[in-house]
């Protein structure tokens, strides 16, 4: 402590359940800037991830087809998550391999961009496939 006074620094406690507790002679208030400026520095690098949808129809024409198709390249372009389902309304649920054929024919088509996460699966009255960026090396 008095080291501590001599210095007009602060005495911190590091370890308190040390035996014998572990000090440290700083100055506090810069310490907890550099610590506050050290956690905004991380919480900056971190990603944050994004995921688009793109829904579709279980009979969703070509051109229609073609047209989100781009729309998910570009997401990918930007590093985003894809969420693609195919709603089922009314009777059309009668059509799971029609939607499932087409969501497996996107996936194709972006398989040289992108990763499938997870494959068709129905949930409710939709059936989801959720595609990732590939790693960049």
């Amino acid at each position: 402590m008095q080291f501590a006074q001599d210095a007009e620094l602060d005495l911190v406690e590091i370890s308190p359940n040390a035996s014998p507790p572990v000090v440290k002679i700083i100055d506090y208030k810069k310490f907890l800037y550099e610590q506050k400026k050290r956690q905004k520095e991380m919480k900056a690098k971190a990603v944050k991830v994004v995921i688009k949808e793109i829904r579709f129809g279980p009979n969703t024409d070509d051109h229609d087809y073609e047209f989100k198709l781009k729309h998910a390249q570009k997401f990918i372009a930007e590093g985003s998550k894809i969420k693609s389902y195919v709603f089922f309304k009314g009777r059309s649920i009668l059509f799971k391999d029609k939607g499932q054929i087409l969501l497996l024919k996107f996936a194709q088509a972006l398989e040289e961009i992108a990763t499938v996460e997870s494959m068709p699966k129905m949930e409710g009255k939709r059936m989801i496939m959720m595609i990732a960026p590939k790693k960049k090396k």
